[in-house]
């Protein structure tokens, strides 16, 4: 019994802990991405999105750490097969796109803002660049939570 009640509360924790980070991960993508659809157009929204990527990085990359910590602990029972296995493989597309966001977009845009060009729309093969890397931001986080609410209705 008392094993029991550890394992609800493990899985408890685990749960709350996945889906903070997909609050704080998928809030911080949904602003970065309305900024930056904003700013395809707009000089005003285009320096907006400059600034505000300083404050959307770090919610990303502690979404993604907190769905990590909170599935192991989850999962920690269930085979590597199936929905655990898929969210490991999206977690993974959002590691490497996040890598690029952060090394090479961000990088950018930060240069950009020393140069004090953080207004000046960004140049057409940027921006493509961008637009691909929020398909997969979106379909990643959009779809790890997806199929987190799939998994839990289906137990």
């Amino acid at each position: 019994m008392e094993s029991e009640n550890l394992m609800s509360m493990l899985d408890l924790l685990g749960l709350f802990i996945f889906i903070s980070g997909f609050v704080i991960g998928l809030g911080a993508v949904t602003v970065i991405d309305i900024h930056g659809f904003l700013g395809r157009k707009s000089e005003y929204w285009t320096e907006a999105t400059t600034r505000t990527h300083k404050v959307t990085k770090p919610l990303i990359w502690i979404g993604i750490f907190l769905a990590v910590v909170g599935g192991a602990v989850f999962y920690r029972a269930e085979p590597f097969v199936g929905i655990p296995l898929i969210h490991t493989l999206l977690v993974l597309l959002l590691v490497l796109n996040g890598l690029f966001l952060t090394f090479g977009v961000s990088s950018y845009l930060l240069e950009r803002e020393k140069r004090r060009q953080s207004s000046q729309l960004l140049p057409g093969s940027w921006q493509k660049k961008i637009i691909c890397s929020f398909i997969i931001s979106d379909f990643g986080w959009w779809g790890g939570l997806l199929l987190l609410v799939y998994y839990l209705v289906s137990k």
